[in-house]
């Protein structure tokens, strides 16, 4: 791979779509095939899988090592994606993506499973050679991309093109302190709260009131495969139970089940800021919670057509049950600068799936 090209005048902050798409351009992303439709988003490019996956043993890291050296030790077998592959529950695999990058330093990124992926029980996580943490490329990496996809609900189809996972750039120092957080949430009011918990990001809680009396899904187990890339496919009722509301105001999570659930605030994410939600907080309790935690600048707010919008949360017990009661902390919202305003936000220039929603699976299920 070339070297990496300079970038002068970056601004600190997480890199927005224009500059996404000039970072495509000058070889700082080498994107391994014409970008697709949408593929650039407000704050982050999402990531498409490539050629060539392979089942492994168990997951791991490359540590100091090509993750090609390790796939040598730990594979199982090779697979064809380009005419689609079905990869099943309870199985690891590792795909080559498509992207590679070539990171100028003080340039670094972070991945995450986009939110329909999360929504489907799909945990994926991004790596790359001689990783030291997943989901983390270093300030300045040079390399391939890989991703590890692990289906814990539903089987599921994918192919060369597909998208699971997402990456932001960030340059410098993005993150707001708590005063800040309170400053903006003042102004922009990010959760629909009066006084909101402020304490490493801002607070959200569970809705267990209700959604037109439904309190959330749980997905059932041995249901068909879901393609990836097909929207609005599968009929709700052959892969998730409703959960009606009966005014109790709580709910008991079996271990190893996957819910969808809702936040009870409205989120909004201004503009000029991103925002992700901590996948786990151990302050909470025993389960884990959004697996899927970017947000979008113009998530639920005015100036992308939204009036608020709830954080879907995808919530799964550990290993014993556990009651969540309505409006109990379950996550934190962690809010970053913006390095510029993006071309386009989240929302009503994308045509974005889930802006304004509540109660919402993902994409590929119709009603």
């Amino acid at each position: 791979m070339h070297a990496s090209p300079p970038l002068p005048g970056l601004l600190p902050g997480i890199q927005s779509d224009e500059t996404i798409a000039a970072f495509c351009a000058s070889g700082v992303i080498a994107p391994g095939a014409a970008l697709a439709a949408g593929q650039i988003q407000p704050s982050s490019l999402d990531l498409r899988l490539g050629r060539r996956a392979w089942r492994v043993r168990a997951s791991f890291l490359p540590g100091r090592r090509l993750l090609k050296e390790r796939l040598e030790e730990v594979a199982l077998h090779e697979i064809d994606l380009t005419a689609g592959a079905v990869l099943e529950t309870g199985c690891v695999y590792i795909a080559e993506l498509l992207e590679s990058l070539a990171l100028p330093p003080g340039l670094s990124a972070a991945a995450n499973p986009k939110s329909s992926t999360g929504r489907l029980d799909v945990f994926t996580r991004v790596i790359t050679d001689r990783s030291r943490e997943f989901d983390v490329v270093e300030d300045g990496y040079r390399g391939p991309l890989y991703i590890e996809i692990s289906p814990r609900t539903f089987p599921i189809l994918a192919r060369t093109g597909s998208r699971l996972s997402q990456i932001r750039f960030r340059h410098g120092g993005a993150r707001l302190s708590d005063a800040e957080l309170l400053d903006l949430h003042r102004r922009e009011t990010l959760v629909a709260s009066i006084e909101p918990n402020i304490s490493a990001g801002v607070a959200v809680s569970v809705d267990l009131s209700g959604f037109d009396g439904i309190v959330g899904y749980r997905a059932k187990r041995f249901t068909g495969l879901v393609d990836v890339d097909r929207v609005g496919a599968y009929r709700v009722a052959d892969y998730w139970e409703r959960i009606d509301a009966d005014g109790s105001g709580s709910l008991i999570l079996d271990p190893g089940q996957f819910y969808i659930l809702a936040s009870k605030e409205a989120v909004h994410v201004p503009p000029d800021h991103a925002c992700e939600m901590t996948p786990f907080d151990a302050l909470v309790g025993e389960f884990r919670v959004h697996y899927a935690g970017f947000f979008d600048p113009g998530f639920g707010h005015a100036q992308a057509g939204g009036a608020g919008a709830r954080a879907v949360l995808e919530v799964r017990s550990r290993d014993v049950p556990f009651i969540l009661e309505d409006g109990q902390i379950v996550g934190r919202l962690v809010y970053e600068r913006m390095a510029s305003r993006p071309k386009s936000l989240y929302g009503a220039d994308l045509r974005s799936n889930y802006q304004g929603q509540s109660l919402k699976l993902s994409k590929h299920f119709a009603g």
